[in-house]
């Protein structure tokens, strides 16, 4: 089998003898400068943001700066369906202030 098909030759194996169409000539820039003249100006008013529902999860963390000492449970909202990310942020805000910071839970709003 010949190897080194030239590129009729691939172009014939692939679509058969169909023959190629011409290109179409784009219109000349009068006729579109003609269009876009004769084209009413209208104003587009601008869109207030909807309000939309932003999920929220509820991380309830317990901390302390005691080991074993004495432990407070904190709150975190998270602006996430994630709760992988949601605990993630809740931990890194409460390790800011606390020591020692232990997940007890996550609940959507």
């Amino acid at each position: 089998m010949n190897k080194e098909l030239t590129e009729e030759e691939m172009r014939q194996a692939l679509f058969g003898n169909a023959q190629i169409p011409t290109p179409v000539t784009p219109p000349s820039l009068t006729e579109l400068e003609a269009e876009i003249i004769t084209a009413p100006v209208r104003k587009i008013a601008k869109k207030k943001p909807s309000k939309t529902f932003t999920p929220r999860l509820l991380v309830t963390l317990r901390v302390s700066n005691e080991f074993e000492g004495k432990t407070y449970e904190i709150l975190h909202e998270a602006d996430t369906l994630s709760t992988l990310l949601a605990e993630q942020e809740a931990t890194k805000a409460a390790r800011r202030k606390y020591r020692y910071v232990e997940v007890v839970s996550v609940k959507s709003m």
